[in-house]
């Protein structure tokens, strides 16, 4: 696709969908989608897988005849389904504005999906949404990010098993205040 970053590949909300579906080592056909993405017309479900595989964000694993059509089963490569740190990095003000407002419809629509289904219990579910604020500096924020990374590591990897649920992980990470120091005792706020 050219002329099309990354960035306008795999914000669009339809597609960002789509991708989240996969996530977890996921194979799922297109009938397979379709289910999970009820909501989303056929064909233009169709259109979106197909411009995700010309991009190389899914990949055809395996092809069988289903009454005279090819049912495609596909994955997520997950290194094509990522947003490099130079293209992020020079994204203006309104792009990412764009961006993270399709991340956060994104994951509204996760969580209606998930209040919609039958009998959905939070605590059972284990269920859990919060915001907390820490006085961080660089080196240990750093330092959180590498310890959140060593213990989600392990289970990224998980495959699909017998009593697994597959489970949305969502992250933001944003800089508040910082602590300036007015060389008396304490310090300021400045925002």
């Amino acid at each position: 696709m050219p002329g099309m970053t990354s960035a306008d590949l795999l914000l669009h909300p339809v597609r960002l969908r789509v991708v989240r579906a996969f996530l977890g080592d996921r194979a799922l056909t297109t009938s397979a989608l379709r289910e999970e993405l009820a909501d989303v017309p056929p064909t233009t479900l169709y259109r979106h897988v197909a411009k995700l595989v010309d991009a190389g964000v899914l990949a055809v694993v395996a092809e069988r005849r289903v009454r005279g059509a090819v049912e495609r089963t596909y994955v997520l490569r997950v290194s094509a389904a990522d947003i490099g740190l130079d293209e992020f990095a020079a994204m203006s003000a309104d792009e990412h504005r764009q961006a993270f407002m399709a991340y956060v419809a994104g994951l509204l629509g996760e969580f209606d999906r998930y209040l919609a289904r039958d009998g959905f219990d939070v605590v059972r579910d284990e269920v859990g949404y919060g915001l907390a604020g820490m006085w961080l500096d660089d080196a240990e924020a750093a330092e959180l990010r590498r310890e959140l990374t060593r213990v989600l590591q392990p289970r990224l990897a998980n495959p699909p098993a017998p009593g697994r649920t597959r489970r949305v992980l969502a992250t933001v990470v944003l800089p508040g205040e910082k602590v300036v120091d007015s060389g008396g005792e304490g310090g300021s706020i400045a925002g």
